[in-house]
């Protein structure tokens, strides 16, 4: 097994042995369970490799949308507009 020294601020050692402390762990466990965490969600991101991929995220993207058309550009100022009068004091 590998043998890793980290240097860092006072202030974030501090952290997370407290934080490794709240959920029963040493700090080595911790930090593993911390990198192993990291290192999973990158795992799962799933990378563009070919234009065929990025056609196939925006064909996916669209399917999922509602079948509605979205409100005119002027219909969103207008919302936005009336919304901000609404629950504003009256002077």
């Amino acid at each position: 097994m590998a043998r890793v020294q980290l240097v860092m601020p006072d202030e974030d050692h501090d952290r997370y042995v407290r934080q490794a402390r709240l959920e029963g762990m040493s700090l080595n466990a911790w930090l593993r369970a911390a990198a192993r965490e990291h290192l999973d969600k990158r795992r799962a991101i799933r990378r563009f490799e070919s234009p065929a991929d990025v056609q196939e995220f925006f064909v996916s993207c669209a399917a999922r949308e509602s079948a509605g058309t979205e409100p005119d550009w002027n219909d969103h100022l207008r919302i936005m507009h009336e919304s901000r009068g609404q629950g504003a004091a009256e002077a």
